[in-house]
C-alpha cells in the first residue's frame, strides 16, 4: 500500500486534502463538545462590533454571552472559534468568589459588585441586563457543578483558578485576589463553637458617622452577614459590627466582611461583670442626686450600665463594650512585697514602715479582707475605673497612713505584745472609711514586723521574747509531762490488768462459785444443824429426864448412902478417936515410963534409921571393925547420943513452954478413967 502511495504522489495529495478539509470540517462546522466541557463561543467576525464591554450579546464580534454544552454544534465556516473550557466545581464545605469582568461600574462607596438575578452567574445575559457590575461580586458560590462562562466571570476557588485568559498580566491579579481571600480563612464557611464569638467586620458600604466606633445594630435581615445586599439596603455600614456571631456555621463572603473569633466573656461564680458600653445612645443618669461620681445608665446605653452581669456565659462584643470582673465573694490584700493575691489586685503593694514609740523602725506586714456588694460594684467602677487603681491610689495610702499613726503611739514591744487589741480597733475604726468608697471591710490581719537589712534589734528583741516564752512553755511542758507520766502509769496498770484480765475473770468466777457453793453448803449445814439441834433437844429432853429421874434416884440412894457412911464414920471415927486417945495414953505412959521424950524421938530415929539401912543394902554389920572407944561404946553410938541428947533437950524446951490442951486432956482424963473402971473403946 506504502508502495503504491510512492507510486502515485497524486493519491497522497487528495488524501492530505482531504484530512484538511475534515479538520476544518470538524474545527469551524461541526464541533464536539463532551458533556464534562462547555465551549466558549468567539465571534470572529460580524456586521457589527461590540461598543462597551467584553460580552457581545447582540451577535456582535466577540465573545457571545452563551456557552455551548455539551454534542454536536454545526457553525458557520470561519465566523465562530469556540474555546473548550472546564465546568466549575466547588467542592463540599468550600466557597467559590467571582470576579465579573464586564457590568457597569461600581460606586464610589462600593467595594463589591451588587449582588443580581442571574443564576448563580450562569446567566450572563441576565446579569448584564438586571445591572450587574463588573469587579469582585458580594455573591459567592456554595458547592456544586456550574456552567459559566469563564469569558465574563473569573471563579477562584481554594485549589483552583478558573477563567479564561485574555492576557498574561491577569493571572498574576487573581492569584493576589486568592491569596487575600485565603489570609482571610475565606474559601472555608465560619465556624463557631460553643466557646467563641465571632466579631464582625464590613468591609462595605457606607461609612460610620463621626464619633462612632461601632456600626449599629441592623438586625437579623442579612441573616448574619450572609446575604450582604440585605445588610446594606437595612442600613448597615462598614466597620466593625456590633451584633456577634455566636455557634454555628456560616457562608460568609470575605471580601464582604471578615470574623474575628474570640472567646466568649465568662463571669465566674463569686464575681459580676459590670459592664461598660463603647457606643449606644446617651441615657439618663441612675446614680441618684446623691452621688457625684459618674452616672450610671440602663442597658444597651452609652456608659457604666447600672445592673451588672450574674455568673455564666455571654456572647459580647468585646470592641463596643468592656466587662470588669468584680469579686463578691471576700478577697485579700495583702501588703508584703513579692506577694500578691488571686486577683492581683495587690501585686504592687509592700509592708507599711513604721516609726515606733520607743524609736525603732519595723516594717509591718498587713492583710485586709474586703467585701464588695454587687449591687455597689458599678458605683465603685464608675468612680475609680477598676479595683487595681482602687487599691493602689485610695486603700494604699489610707492603710498606710493609719497603721503609721498607730506605730507612733506605741513601742515595739507593744506593738508585738497588743497585735490582737490593734487588729481589732483598726477593723472597728477603718469600716466606715471602707464603706465611704462603697466598700465592707471584713477583717484586718497584722503579720509580724520585720526590721530593715542589716538592722538586727528587733530580731534581738525577739529571741529575748522567744527565750521567755520558751521558758513558759517548758514549765507547761514539764507539767503536761508530770500528767502524762501519770496518765502513763494508769495506762500501764490497765495494760497490765487487761493482760491479767482472763485470770482476773476465771478468779472472779471461781471464786462466785465458791461462794455459791459456801452458801449452798451452809444452807445444808443450817438444816442440818437445825434437825441436829432438834433431835439433840429431844434427846437432851429425854435425857434431861433420865437424868433428872436418875439424878433423883441417885440422890435417894446417895442420902441413904450418905446417912449410912455418916452414921459408920462417926462410929469409926469415934472408934478412931478412941484408939488413938488410948495409944496417946498409952505413949505418954511409955513415956513417961521410959524417960519421956527422949526415949521417944530415940525410937523414931532409930525406926528411921532401920528403914534406911534396909533400903540403902548397907552392910548392918561392917566387915572391918574398928577399935571401939573410951567406956565401951562404939563411935556411932557415941555419936547418936550425941545428936538425940540436943534434939530432946530442945523438944523437951518446946513441950514444957507449950500449955496442953484443954480438949485433949479433958480426952484423956476421960480415957484413963474408963481403963481404970475396965471398959474398951468399941
Amino acid at each position: 500500500m506504502v508502495e503504491l502511495l510512492i507510486s502515485h504522489p497524486s493519491v497522497l495529495s487528495i488524501l492530505a486534502a482531504g484530512a484538511v478539509g475534515l479538520w476544518l470540517i470538524f474545527n469551524y462546522i461541526i464541533r464536539f463538545i463532551p458533556n464534562n466541557r462547555v465551549g466558549l463561543v468567539e465571534r470572529i467576525w460580524s456586521t457589527g462590533s461590540v461598543h462597551a464591554g467584553l460580552i457581545a450579546l447582540n451577535g456582535e464580534a466577540g465573545f457571545q454571552p452563551d456557552l455551548l454544552r455539551g454534542g454536536v454544534h454545526f457553525l458557520v465556516p470561519t465566523r465562530d472559534r469556540v474555546h473548550i473550557t472546564s465546568l466549575v466545581t466547588i467542592p463540599s464545605g468550600k466557597i467559590g468568589y467571582i470576579f465579573a469582568r464586564d457590568g457597569q461600574p461600581l460606586e464610589p462607596v462600593q467595594t463589591l459588585a451588587k449582588l443580581v438575578s442571574c443564576q448563580q452567574f450562569e446567566d450572563v445575559r441576565a446579569f448584564l441586563a438586571n445591572g450587574g457590575q463588573r469587579g469582585p461580586q458580594r455573591g459567592i458560590l456554595r458547592e456544586g457543578t456550574y456552567a459559566i462562562n469563564l469569558a465574563q466571570f473569573v471563579v477562584i476557588t481554594e485549589d483552583t483558578l478558573y477563567y479564561h485568559s485574555l492576557r498574561r498580566e491577569e493571572e498574576e491579579i487573581f492569584q493576589r485576589m486568592a491569596a487575600q481571600i485565603a489570609d482571610r480563612d475565606g474559601f472555608k464557611p465560619v465556624l463557631i463553637t460553643d466557646d467563641a464569638v465571632g466579631v464582625v467586620t464590613v468591609h462595605d458600604g457606607p461609612s460610620l458617622e463621626q464619633g462612632e466606633i461601632i456600626a449599629p445594630d441592623v438586625g437579623n435581615s442579612h441573616d448574619s452577614f450572609q446575604t450582604p445586599d440585605q445588610f446594606l439596603l437595612a442600613g448597615g455600614k462598614r466597620g466593625r459590627q456590633l451584633p456577634v456571631l455566636t455557634e454555628g456555621t456560616y457562608y460568609i463572603n470575605r471580601l464582604f466582611c471578615t470574623v474575628e473569633l474570640i472567646p466568649k466573656t465568662v463571669v465566674e461564680v463569686g464575681t459580676v461583670g459590670v459592664v461598660v458600653s463603647y457606643t449606644g445612645d446617651k441615657g439618663a443618669d441612675r446614680s441618684g442626686d446623691s452621688y457625684r461620681h459618674g452616672e450610671l445608665v440602663n442597658e444597651g446605653q452609652r456608659g457604666v450600665w447600672e445592673n451588672v452581669l450574674k455568673p455564666g456565659k455571654y456572647a459580647i462584643n468585646c470592641y463596643a463594650m468592656k466587662v470588669i470582673p468584680i469579686p463578691t465573694t471576700n478577697f485579700i490584700l495583702k501588703w508584703v512585697r513579692r506577694e500578691a493575691g488571686a486577683h492581683k489586685f495587690d501585686e504592687n503593694l509592700s509592708e507599711v514602715s513604721l516609726i515606733t514609740k520607743d524609736a525603732f523602725e519595723p516594717s509591718l506586714p498587713l492583710s485586709v479582707v474586703v467585701h464588695i456588694d454587687y449591687q455597689k460594684a458599678p458605683r465603685v467602677i464608675q468612680r475609680f475605673g477598676d479595683i487595681k487603681r482602687l487599691v493602689e491610689q485610695t486603700l494604699d495610702p489610707m492603710v498606710s497612713a493609719y497603721f503609721k499613726n498607730v506605730g507612733q503611739t506605741r513601742t515595739l514591744i507593744q506593738l508585738l505584745q497588743q497585735r490582737a487589741d490593734i487588729q481589732r480597733i483598726a477593723s472597728s475604726e477603718m469600716k466606715e472609711k471602707f464603706a465611704h468608697y462603697d466598700l465592707e471591710l471584713e477583717e484586718v490581719l497584722i503579720g509580724t514586723p520585720t526590721s530593715s537589712e542589716g538592722d538586727q534589734r528587733i530580731e534581738e528583741i525577739l529571741t529575748q521574747l522567744r527565750a521567755r516564752q520558751i521558758a513558759e512553755e517548758q514549765i507547761v511542758t514539764y507539767d503536761q509531762q508530770e500528767k502524762a507520766a501519770v496518765k502513763e502509769r494508769a495506762l500501764r496498770e490497765a495494760q497490765a490488768r487487761a493482760v491479767q484480765q482472763q485470770k482476773i475473770t476465771e478468779s472472779e468466777l471461781a471464786i462466785q462459785v465458791q461462794t455459791n457453793e459456801g452458801k449452798g453448803q451452809h444452807q445444808r449445814a443450817l438444816q442440818q444443824a437445825e434437825q441436829i439441834k432438834a433431835l439433840a433437844e429431844a434427846e437432851a429432853s429425854k435425857a434431861r429426864s433420865l437424868a433428872q429421874a436418875q439424878a433423883d434416884s441417885n440422890r435417894m440412894l446417895a442420902e441413904a448412902e450418905a446417912t449410912r457412911i455418916r452414921a459408920v464414920g462417926e462410929a469409926e471415927a469415934d472408934k478412931a478417936a478412941r484408939v488413938g486417945v488410948a495409944q496417946a495414953i498409952a505413949i505418954e505412959e511409955q513415956v513417961r515410963a521410959y524417960g519421956g521424950p527422949k526415949f521417944q524421938l530415940t525410937q523414931q530415929v532409930m525406926s528411921r534409921f532401920a528403914e534406911a539401912v534396909e533400903h540403902s543394902g548397907v552392910d548392918l554389920v561392917p566387915r572391918i571393925v574398928m577399935g571401939a572407944t573410951t567406956g565401951g561404946n562404939s563411935a556411932m553410938e557415941a555419936l547418936m547420943a550425941l545428936i538425940l541428947n540436943d534434939r530432946f533437950n530442945a523438944i523437951e524446951a518446946t513441950q514444957g513452954a507449950a500449955a496442953r490442951d484443954p480438949k485433949a486432956e479433958a480426952l484423956r482424963s476421960e480415957l484413963l478413967e474408963n481403963v481404970a473402971n475396965g471398959k474398951t473403946s468399941q
